[in-house]
C-alpha cells in the first residue's frame, strides 16, 4: 500500500511486451564458471534484450546485453538458480535472502529476459527479496515473511538500488538525491516518473507487514512499487492486506510466507511517463504452514494458504474479477476476488504461458 495521491491522467502508450528469452547453453556454462572461480568480483547479470520508451532526455545504449535465444509465446520461463554469490544485494538469483521464500526456494526458478533478482538490503540487513524488469522499471513481484508492525507508518524517504546503475555500487538501497544521477534514471524509476500521472506509488511488500521500523522504511524503496490507481492501493487492495494480516495474528502459529506481484496487460505494456510499465492486475498468496489446530470451519479454506487478484484498472474486462457494480463510486472497479491458491496459478498458467508453483511442495511440507 502507497500513496493515496491522484492527479490528471497521462495518456497510456502501448509496446510489443518482450518476448521470453532463455539463456543460452553458452551462457549458462558461463555462469557455472563464475560459480566455480568463487564470483570474485560483483556484477550485474543483465540477461536479455528489449528496452522499455525512453524520453529525449535520457540517454540510450546503457546496457551491453548479452546474446540469447528466442522463445514465443511466453513471458516468462523456468531456468536454473545458479548457486554463484555476488558482493552485495545484486545477483543472479536469490542465494543471499531465500529466508524470505517457504523452505528457502524461489517460486519454480521464475526467470526470463531483463528480469533481476534483488535482495533488498537496508542498514546492515536483507529484509525482503524482490524480482525486477530493468527495462519495465517494475517488480515482477516481492517475496518477504509477514511480520505485525510494532509502530507507525514512517515517513515516505524513497530509496532506490544502486547497483542497478553502478555494478561496483555498495550494497545498501540509498535515498535519491537532487538531482538524480542520469545513470539511476536510466537504470530504474524515479520519482519523477510518478509526478502527474493518474497513479500512486503501490507498495508490493507493503509497510504494515513489517515489524521493526527499519523494516518498513526498506519497503520504501522504488524496486518494491508499481503504478497502483487510488481506488484500488487506498481500497479494496488495502483490505486484503489487512485481512491477510488478520489472519496471521489470530491463526498462525509460526511463519507467514507471502509473494505479491502483478500481471501485465494480455496486450502490450502501458505506461507513465513513457517508462515505468503499469500492471492491469495485482496479485497475492501466503502460505502459513503452521497454523491452529482449532480453527473454526470458516477459516478452514484459508489455510495453509490462499491468495487473492485484484483490479488495477476498472475498464479492464471480468474474466478473471468480476465488478460489483453496487461499490462506491471511488472504488468501483478495483474489485479483488479472494481464491485458493491453486486457482491463482491457473491464472499464472494462462496469462504468462508458464508452469509455475509459488510455494514449495505447496506449502505443505
Amino acid at each position: 500500500m502507497g500513496e493515496t495521491r491522484e492527479s490528471s491522467s497521462v495518456p497510456s502508450r502501448e509496446k510489443e511486451w518482450p518476448e521470453t528469452q532463455a539463456f543460452s547453453e553458452k551462457k549458462t556454462e558461463d555462469v557455472q564458471k563464475q560459480a566455480e572461480r568463487g564470483c570474485a568480483k560483483a556484477h550485474i547479470q543483465t540477461p536479455g534484450t528489449g528496452s522499455a520508451p525512453s524520453t529525449g532526455r535520457f540517454r540510450k545504449g546503457m546496457f551491453q546485453r548479452s546474446p540469447v535465444r528466442r522463445s514465443t509465446g511466453a513471458l516468462f520461463l523456468l531456468v536454473p538458480w545458479f548457486s554463484c554469490l555476488v558482493v552485495g544485494e545484486i545477483s543472479s538469483d536469490f542465494s543471499q535472502c531465500l529466508d524470505f521464500f517457504y523452505d528457502r526456494i524461489p517460486p519454480a526458478g521464475i526467470a526470463g529476459a531483463g528480469y533481476q533478482p534483488i535482495c533488498q538490503r537496508y542498514k546492515n540487513q536483507y529484509r525482503f527479496a524482490s524480482l525486477y524488469h530493468r527495462q519495465h522499471r517494475t517488480p515482477l513481484f516481492s517475496a518477504y515473511k509477514l511480520s505485525p508492525a510494532d509502530g507507525k507508518r514512517p515517513a515516505s524517504t524513497w530509496l532506490y538500488e544502486p547497483q542497478l546503475a553502478f555494478s561496483r555500487a555498495g550494497p545498501e538501497m540509498t535515498a535519491f538525491q537532487t538531482p538524480v544521477d542520469q545513470n539511476v534514471i536510466e537504470s530504474q524509476a524515479v520519482l519523477q516518473d510518478y509526478k502527474n500521472s493518474s497513479f500512486t506509488k503501490g507498495h508490493l511488500n507493503p509497510s504494515m507487514h513489517q515489524r521493526t521500523i527499519e523494516d518498513r522504511e526498506a519497503t520504501f524503496t522504488l524496486t518494491n512499487v508499481v503504478p497502483q490507481k487510488a481506488g484500488s492501493n487506498s481500497g479494496p487492495w488495502s483490505r486484503l492486506e489487512s485481512q491477510v494480516l488478520g489472519r496471521f495474528k489470530a491463526f498462525c502459529n509460526g511463519s507467514m510466507h507471502v509473494i505479491t506481484g502483478v500481471l501485465p496487460y494480455r496486450s502490450g505494456p502501458r505506461w507513465i511517463n513513457g517508462r515505468v510499465s503499469v500492471p492491469e492486475y495485482m496479485w497475492s498468496a501466503y502460505c502459513c504452514p503452521s497454523f491452529r489446530s482449532d480453527l473454526p470451519g470458516s477459516m478452514q479454506q484459508f489455510f495453509p494458504t490462499f491468495a487473492a487478484v485484484g483490479r488495477n484498472d476498472r475498464d479492464s474486462g471480468e474474466e478473471i474479477v468480476p465488478v460489483n457494480v453496487k461499490a462506491k463510486a471511488a472504488v468501483r472497479g478495483y474489485d479483488v476476488r479472494r481464491m485458493p491458491l491453486e486457482t491463482l496459478e491457473g491464472i499464472l498458467v494462462e496469462r504468462l504461458a508458464l508452469s509455475i508453483r509459488l510455494f514449495s511442495g505447496n506449502c505443505e511440507n
